[in-house]
């Protein structure tokens, strides 16, 4: 598919998805934080068993929500939710929600690019959050919500860059896009309990109310590109 055709982020589109993460009355993420795992160590490395897989690592405000809408999409083989960009080892989640380490909460995709290519998760990522607010998507703010890209590869840092730049220049949001294109350089994985979130804990209020619009408004627009 043309670049321009596929990456043309319809105003449409961009209204449905920042409209529904600007929600200002949406009820803030809280989770009670059990005692933490007897240790977080980096997300091995798959690419061993599987020379076609690739990964991605994407910050786009709550990991419960980026999670919910990555792990519906054809072609994603596994993804993790935790924490990149920080500055200290083995960060707890109630030490990232308190700002201090520098980290964003993100989820880590290891992909199929013969059924799913970076550009196409790049399209799901800008059109299911909001990447001009700074440090905040609705009523989650802080550090730790702001929109990144953590490229793996110079290929994935061009590619981003090059799309940022277009999505600026064609005026496709109403303000400037502030997503931080960074090197990834550690991936820490979050506590389990915050692993496939919204679909072991999807009555709760955050997921009513915050992430199930959010994936519904996701899967009509995808839904060509959706697990069968």
């Amino acid at each position: 598919m043309n670049s321009k055709v596929k990456m043309g982020i319809g105003i449409l589109f961009v209204l449905v998805f920042s409209m529904a993460c600007a929600q200002t009355d949406a009820p803030v993420k809280t989770a009670t934080e059990p005692s933490k795992t007897n240790s977080v160590t980096e997300l091995k490395n798959t690419k061993s068993m599987n020379t076609t897989i690739d990964t991605a690592t994407f910050g786009a405000g709550c990991f419960w929500c980026v999670e919910a809408v990555f792990q519906r999409l054809n072609g994603v083989l596994s993804l993790k939710s935790g924490y990149s960009g920080g500055h200290i080892k083995n960060p707890s989640y109630r030490e990232v929600c308190m700002g201090v380490t520098g980290h964003a909460e993100v989820a880590q995709i290891v992909f199929d690019p013969s059924k799913i290519s970076f550009d196409e998760l790049l399209e799901v990522f800008w059109k299911t959050h909001d990447p001009t607010t700074l440090n905040q998507q609705g009523a989650d703010r802080g550090t730790q919500y702001r929109s990144a890209i953590f490229y793996h590869t110079p290929e994935q840092k061009a590619t981003a860059e090059k799309y940022k730049t277009e999505l600026n220049k064609s005026g496709a949001f109403s303000a400037p896009v502030v997503t931080e294109i960074t090197a990834f350089e550690k991936f820490y994985p979050a506590e389990d309990y915050h692993q496939n979130y919204f679909n072991q804990n999807g009555s709760e209020g955050y997921c009513r109310y915050v992430i199930q619009p959010k994936v519904e408004k996701f899967e009509k627009v995808f839904k060509d590109k959706l697990k069968k």
